[in-house]
């Protein structure tokens, strides 16, 4: 039993790390709480409850969940203080062990998070003493198979919409398995009737998240591309981004329909991690490069204005220097938008640890460093090319001190200066001719 009036005028903090499930998941918890009468903590406000979601896909992530967590312990004195998310499903104890830490809750647990967080916050608040830390601890990836539906927005103006977790895809390097479990999805029933809540909410784009989209349907026999035709069909979205579609998921018969879809964004965003084919048989990837490239071309054949984003992961066990050419120049060559790159970080437990070859410190960050360059001028070309014209935008509220900014349909970001700013764009789509960059080039001024 849930007592509600417990928590009647509370406050709390939130923090997340890592990726756009995660800041999904936090928005809902958020939403779930604000609904039992607890407000969001403005800043500067001590919290009486502290939220932390984690992540662990590196080891400098591992490092700043730990940050945060003492952070928040430190500026919220006596709050009880909830850790979950992938570092608390893989090291729980360690988590627990941190002093002020008051609930550890695995990724099976964090689906009764608003229970677990009763039964702990009352109790300890009725008896006013922390006395110990209740963990939840890990358990097997087979063993995890929750899933907390999730489709919000938190302060933000797009809503994101969790269509699937975990993953079954065991790469070399990676933990995410362990820490999400098997993959597994709702109906699409179910994420049709969120989408259309979130349009009765006044929503207007979707962002579909997950550990593995292009999976969907494991759990209930449907496939991704029904999903896709059916949240088309959702009145009042007028826009839906996909976060991110494994290549080898990224079909010929999503692309064309896409292409010519009512709602569905000319943005992809698609992992490639390597244009090594080494490296991607030593990662235990599912493509080549020569697939990868072809479903570039699929794109860019009926898109081509579309936005790609592409995961690249640098200094990996077995990446040699010849191996790193073949990547930059592969990357060189394609017609993509902009690289997210990141340092490969040793993750216990992974078979990657069996490969011999290990890529120095230095190595990787000056290998890092000629990707991001090479990122920034593929970008800065992409928006060069779209100056002068004209693009619908959907502006978002604007961060104090900065200017009110948006994204075209291809995601090219549009900024407002604070002049010219008005409180009711927030939320609304506006046809503008594209400027020069910023100060920075990260984004294409309004035109006056």
């Amino acid at each position: 039993m849930i007592d509600t009036a417990a928590f009647q005028g509370k406050k709390a903090a939130y923090f997340t790390l890592g990726c756009k499930l995660n800041f999904s998941e936090t928005s809902t918890f958020g939403k779930m709480l604000q609904q039992m009468g607890v407000q969001t903590a403005e800043k500067g406000e001590q919290a009486d409850i502290c939220l932390i979601n984690t992540c662990s896909v590196t080891e400098v992530a591992d490092h700043k969940c730990r940050q945060a967590i003492h952070r928040l312990v430190r500026e919220n004195p006596g709050a009880f203080v909830v850790v979950t998310g992938c570092y608390a499903q893989l090291e729980p104890e360690k988590v627990a062990h941190i002093e002020g830490v008051d609930l550890v809750l695995g990724s099976n647990e964090k689906a009764n998070l608003i229970q677990f967080l009763s039964d702990g916050f009352v109790g300890r608040d009725s008896c006013g003493e922390r006395d110990h830390v209740a963990s939840y601890r890990a358990v097997k990836t087979k063993d995890i198979k929750s899933f907390t539906p999730s489709c919000s927005r938190g302060n933000r103006t797009r809503y994101f919409l969790k269509v699937q977790d975990g993953c079954d895809y065991f790469c070399t390097y990676c933990t995410i398995p362990y820490a999400r479990g098997f993959s597994r999805n709702p109906t699409i029933a179910s994420l049709v009737a969120q989408a259309e809540e979130a349009a009765r909410e006044g929503g207007k784009e979707i962002v579909l998240t997950g550990v593995n989209i292009g999976d969907f349907g494991k759990t209930t026999g449907e496939q991704f591309i029904d999903l896709v035709k059916a949240l088309d069909g959702v009145e009042g979205i007028q826009r839906y981004r996909i976060s991110s579609l494994e290549p080898d998921l990224l079909s010929d018969e999503l692309i064309d329909y896409c292409a010519q879809s009512r709602a569905f964004m000319p943005h992809y965003h698609i992992p490639l991690q390597s244009g090594s084919d080494t490296v991607l048989k030593l990662m235990h990837r599912h493509y080549d490069r020569q697939l990868f490239a072809d479903k570039i071309h699929r794109i860019k054949d009926v898109m081509p204005d579309a936005f790609i984003g592409v995961d690249v992961m640098v200094g990996c066990r077995g990446e040699t220097p010849e191996c790193f050419e073949e990547t930059y120049d592969f990357l060189r060559e394609l017609d993509v938008t902009q690289l997210h790159v990141f340092p490969y970080s040793e993750r216990p437990g992974t078979s990657a640890l069996s490969i011999p070859y290990v890529v120095a410190d230095l190595d990787k960050r000056q290998r890092s460093q000629r990707l991001l360059e090479l990122s920034d001028q593929k970008t800065e070309a992409f928006y060069e090319r779209h100056r002068g014209q004209e693009a619908e935008v959907l502006f978002e509220k604007a961060t104090r001190g900065r200017a009110m900014h948006g994204f075209t349909k291809n995601y090219i970001r549009v900024e407002l200066p604070p002049s010219e700013a008005r409180e009711e764009y927030d939320n609304q789509v506006l046809k503008v001719r594209l400027g020069g960059f910023n100060r920075d080039k990260t984004a294409l001024m309004v035109e006056k």
